[in-house]
């Protein structure tokens, strides 16, 4: 029997992070497929140089004090901090004065110190060998055994340990999200840039096969092993992809709809919805300057920003803050709940998705597969997803998308060639049994392709 070991550090330790990458593993950790004669999914992680087998990834409930969520959280807490003082640097008196910005650093650096850096100093001492969490135990690997790195793993420091493996006969198989911080760094931090393309080298020596989250991104990783490796090592290696699921697992039936979401739904005006991190990537300066356009000509749209503010967006923020139709016909909101989310999916009129660049798009099918139609940009990992389900604006005129937004609003047809009434995407259960079958095909190359590579149907 195969044994895939399946990894899920990050979220292990962060439980409570939802974005899209943590969302994606918990949902195919929790849907594995369950044993049969053939082959076996373990979620792994991999802690102090040592492998465990996950017992659970949500926190056991327990009267002992949780180490690790501890260090988690003065780390979120940390970078909180940093985002405040980046805002912070932005405005007046520190955006005038070289020394009130020196002033300003070197005070958030002191407190930084003391209430976040030297505790984690501290607990990382305490950790060390220590503490390792009851909701995992230890596994023995064996040869043959097949490591899937599922989880973001730029960051980690378990590479020694995945080595090791590999030369005790464990293959190696890399899960790839995208490949932005190398084929677009100018909307990524210069630090995940270094660290990314450090993990890409890593990963190209050292995994036997590659699982891209769909077929733009495996063309891409292809590309990119072919510079760096060379045909000869290229071709002893393997290359696939699978698609997403598209429920909202954090979704609880007794949570509360978010009061002001539920105002915003109350008039009949259209409301259209953005769902991402805000950050440049994801061009939400588009979405205003359409949007403006469509309010000058008299619009009654609604644009709804649902999404936790990320990085380089101080700008951003403060237009969106200081914008005239600010909880008029502009609206935001960045802690929304699942079921929040499930109530704005199903109550919008149409999803509006800007990216410049994506590896999926995942609130693509998260919305259609409501029944919420959806534009977005014309690129072609969302042709892929959409086909002629979704309608297209073209990046380079934000008028394009303002002539989708009124074209809709007065004929009151979405604006794509197919009905969403035709459409079927992958629940989370299907897609982790997709990631697991094309695995094993790779693995066991006698194994013919199936028929449809594509999850959407007509």
């Amino acid at each position: 029997m195969t044994r895939l070991l399946v990894e899920c550090t990050y979220v292990f330790e962060h439980p409570a992070a939802n974005s899209g990458i943590q969302r994606v593993v918990r949902n195919v950790i929790q849907q594995l497929p369950s044993a049969d004669e053939s082959i076996e999914c373990i979620p792994v992680v991999m802690i102090e140089g040592a492998l465990y087998q996950v017992k659970s990834l949500a926190p056991i409930k327990s009267l002992k004090l949780d180490m690790i969520g501890v260090r988690v959280k003065l780390e979120e807490w940390a970078n909180a901090f940093w985002l405040r003082h980046r805002a912070l640097e932005r405005r007046w008196p520190f955006n005038r004065s070289h020394f009130t910005r020196r002033v300003l650093y070197i005070g958030c650096r002191l407190t930084a110190f003391g209430c976040f850096s030297l505790p984690m100093r501290l607990f990382e001492r305490a950790l060390r060998g220590k503490h390792i969490p009851e909701r995992c135990v230890p596994l023995a690997h064996r040869a043959g055994d097949q490591l899937v790195l599922l989880d973001s793993s730029w960051h980690a420091n378990f590479f020694p340990l995945a080595e090791q493996l590999k030369r005790d006969g464990v293959g190696i198989v890399s899960v790839i999200y995208d490949l932005i911080p190398l084929t677009h760094p100018q909307f990524c931090d210069a630090g995940l840039v270094k660290v990314f393309n450090d993990w890409f080298d890593w990963i190209a020596r050292t995994a036997d096969g590659y699982v891209a989250i769909s077929a733009t991104i495996r063309d891409q990783v292809h590309e990119e092993m072919q510079r760096r490796i060379g045909s000869h090592q290229v071709d002893q290696r393997w290359f696939d992809y699978f698609h997403l699921g598209s429920e909202l697992d954090l979704s609880e039936a007794e949570a509360e709809v978010d009061r002001g979401l539920l105002q915003l739904f109350i008039t009949p005006e259209p409301v259209f919805l953005m769902v991402s991190t805000i950050e440049p990537r994801k061009n939400h300066a588009y979405l205003l300057d359409a949007f403006e356009r469509a309010w000058s000509v008299g619009s009654p749209a609604r644009l709804c920003i649902v999404g936790k503010i990320g990085w380089k967006c101080e700008a951003l923020i403060d237009r969106i803050r200081q914008h005239p139709e600010l909880n008029r016909r502009l609206f935001m909101y960045n802690t929304l709940s699942d079921k929040s989310l499930e109530y704005a999916y199903s109550h919008a009129t149409a999803l509006v998705f800007p990216s410049h660049v994506e590896g999926f798009g995942l609130p693509l099918v998260e919305a259609m597969q409501r029944g919420l139609p959806a534009m977005a940009s014309d690129i072609p990992v969302f042709r892929e997803i959409g086909g002629e389900y979704m309608a297209y604006f073209d990046l380079t005129n934000p008028q394009s998308l303002t002539d989708l937004v009124i074209g809709m609003e007065r004929s009151g047809a979405f604006p794509a060639p197919l009905s969403l009434e035709h459409w079927r995407w992958l629940s989370w259960r299907e897609a982790s049994a997709q990631l697991v079958e094309r695995i094993v095909r790779n693995l066991n190359a006698s194994l013919p392709a199936p028929e449809h590579q594509h999850a959407h149907c007509s």
